[in-house]
């Protein structure tokens, strides 16, 4: 009896041992969850050689030198609507240098309130880019300038001799010519007009904060500016958006990986006609961009952080996280520069006489 009585004690103890080996708590609870590694703000020195030099003062032509007089005229030949059909359109109307050098308008409405097809970019800092226009059909500022006068759809000037004529017809901008080319003979020239508009537009130079930390201030970014930079870079944006401009150097195919959603505008291919520029596009300068809305050349995107989204998906094939959005369009704020005020006021133009062309609304 007792060796049954140790056999049973003995199994009723096995049996409690296993339940409470079953049933054993869990182990107590570890500190709290480890969180997944933030972004740095450290940034590699190497990174930022992509987008030295900062901005100059001006944007320097061999071609066209820049002279007091020559910057004078064509600050007001920027801003005199008689340049156009009827009187009421200015290089200024469409590309406002008080708003960032555009009109913040999907396209701008040109003569008889016409519209375009493709956003206006801004002006400021265009004098550095490799080409103009989104198709880069002028190669530069000067020649960029000659457009939109005879463009039916914008200022709609019928030729370059209406131009002239209206010109010629004030002597304030004969004496104003003369003073700014004095080694011509006539100054008053189609090509002239334009070398002062352009000599005037490569000073419209926006340095930024983003400038200052080029130059070695360390403190001009915070640091979640500094995070958002390293996550435009290691997102792979300075494959195209690079260089003192943070773009504005090479062509792109707009949906190089994701076809781009509207292919009526094709582009370059409007230009050359040749099949390899199908909706190849000047990629823009970043500069300003927080402040150029709305984006792409045709205006189709209203907001920043959905621009950065597009351009992830399409170009690169990458769905950008809203922190990592968020991160990017931080950064892209620091490329805000400061609009030169005094440069930019509108100056006093030379009053039209009897023989000035009278607005024309047809």
């Amino acid at each position: 009896m007792r060796s049954m009585r140790s056999l049973f004690t003995l199994g009723i103890l096995v049996a409690v041992v296993s339940c409470q080996k079953k049933e054993a708590p869990p182990p107590p609870a570890a500190g709290p969850a480890a969180e997944p590694p933030k972004p740095t703000a450290a940034i590699d020195p190497g990174r930022l050689g992509l987008f030295q030099p900062p901005l100059p003062a001006a944007f320097e032509s061999p071609a066209n030198p820049l002279t007091e007089e020559k910057i004078a005229l064509g600050r007001m030949l920027y801003y005199d609507k008689r340049l156009s059909k009827n009187h009421d359109i200015s290089c200024n109307s469409c590309h406002d240098l008080a708003r960032f050098g555009v009109d913040n308008q999907k396209v701008s409405p040109g003569h008889r309130k016409q519209l375009g097809s493709r956003n206006s970019p801004s002006v400021y800092n265009a004098a550095g880019h490799f080409a103009q226009f989104w198709d880069g059909r002028a190669p530069t500022v000067e020649e960029q300038a000659k457009g939109p006068v005879l463009n039916p759809v914008e200022m709609a000037m019928p030729n370059e001799q209406r131009v002239l004529a209206t010109l010629r017809s004030m002597p304030a901008y004969v004496a104003a010519f003369r003073k700014a080319f004095p080694a011509d003979k006539d100054p008053i020239t189609w090509d002239n007009m334009a070398r002062a508009i352009g000599a005037f537009e490569r000073k419209l130079v926006t340095p930024a904060r983003w400038d200052r930390f080029l130059a070695g201030e360390a403190d001009a970014l915070s640091e979640a500016e500094k995070i958002g930079f390293n996550t435009f870079v290691q997102v792979g944006c300075p494959t195209c958006h690079l260089g003192t401009l943070v773009g504005g150097t090479q062509y792109q195919k707009a949906g190089l990986v994701v076809p781009w959603p509207e292919q009526k505008d094709q582009g370059r291919y409007e230009v050359t006609k040749q099949e390899g520029d199908r909706m190849l596009f000047k990629v823009p300068s970043l500069r300003n961009v927080a402040r150029t809305a709305p984006y792409f050349h045709d205006g189709s995107v209203a907001t920043l952080e959905e621009a950065v989204r597009r351009m992830a998906r399409h170009q690169l094939g990458k769905e950008l996280s809203e922190q990592d959005t968020s991160a990017i369009v931080t950064w892209l704020q620091s490329l805000t520069g400061e609009i030169p005020q005094a440069y930019i006021q509108a100056p006093e133009l030379p009053p039209s006489t009897a023989k000035t062309p009278k607005p024309d609304p047809s």
